[in-house]
């Protein structure tokens, strides 16, 4: 058993050669499917190379996760070693919030000085002249400087239907995870679990709402990728949230299934916190989407 000035040290493990394996295959197939999209390359192989990175990936996780939590439940972890795991959950933490940092501010430069600059505004009046006399700045921007090239959209979503239901969603959803934790932390299993269903319910239905939203965007609004700056930025944003509202829907259904298998205590349940932090940190994420990208 651990004591708290005892520090566990892990056998060798094959994970971390894995993990790079699968990274590296999953960041060169996206890369590459893009490319070849861009390019309208038939029969690329790049959408296997990027199904055989995320099965890699899938494995390592697993594997190691796996090997975590047998560690854990054997007592081999001491106080030191939890504080190690929270500080790191904190720093993954603060690097999405960089992450998104990056996009919003991409977001922020388009709208208030980018496309101003293309409509004329400023020190650039001459080269709006010379390029683009007909382009009038605007936002969303419907009719791009090069619109036969990059076609804008017909429309844009409305923000009070889907992406409010969302928004109401996944709010309900932090609420209920809250409830969750703090039966966990009164030893209540039966209301633990079913909180936490309520969450899930909650977020995977957000999900599928998103789903709806972008078949509506592309086959009716012709809101895609194509469709100049605000079609990038849209889908950019909203489709990187919406890769981490899988992730922390995911994350919350193994801390489901750990809590029917008795894992957990209310004094010790580091994994069901860290994970409750990440699905709040998406919730607040979605809040300034549905502000900024939505609504403004």
């Amino acid at each position: 058993m651990a004591t708290e000035s005892s520090y566990y040290v892990p056998a060798q493990s094959k994970w971390p050669i894995i993990a790079s394996i699968g990274l590296f295959l999953t960041v060169y197939g996206a890369a590459s499917l893009l490319n070849d999209t861009a390019q309208k390359v038939q029969d690329s192989s790049a959408h296997w190379i990027l199904f055989a990175g995320a099965l890699i990936m899938a494995y390592m996780l697993y594997g190691w996760f796996s090997n975590v939590i047998t560690e854990s439940r054997a007592g081999l972890y001491s106080p030191q070693m939890d504080r190690t795991f929270r500080w790191g959950m904190c720093w993954f933490i603060f690097s999405e919030v960089m992450f998104f940092a990056a996009f919003f501010g991409t977001l922020f430069y388009v709208r208030t000085l980018s496309v101003p600059w293309l409509g004329g505004e400023g020190h650039t009046d001459m080269t709006h002249k010379l390029l683009w006399p007909e382009f009038e700045s605007a936002w969303p921007l419907m009719s791009n400087p090069d619109n036969e090239l990059f076609r804008g959209p017909k429309g844009i979503i409305e923000a009070w239907d889907i992406p409010l239901l969302n928004t109401i969603l996944l709010v309900t959803s932090s609420i209920t995870l809250t409830f969750a934790h703090h039966k966990l932390r009164e030893n209540d299993r039966a209301k633990v679990k079913g909180w936490l269903i309520a969450t899930l319910v909650l977020g995977y239905t957000f999900l599928f709402f998103q789903v709806e939203e972008y078949i509506h965007a592309y086959n009716e609004l012709g809101l895609t990728l194509n469709a100049g700056i605000y079609g990038s930025t849209f889908f950019i944003l909203t489709g990187f949230h919406g890769a981490h509202v899988t992730l922390g829907a995911i994350m919350l259904t193994v801390m489901l299934i750990r809590v029917y298998k008795g894992h957990f205590s209310g004094e010790k349940h580091f994994a069901f916190e860290a994970s409750s932090w990440y699905w709040h940190f998406v919730d607040v994420v979605w809040i300034g989407l549905f502000i900024f990208v939505y609504v403004f």
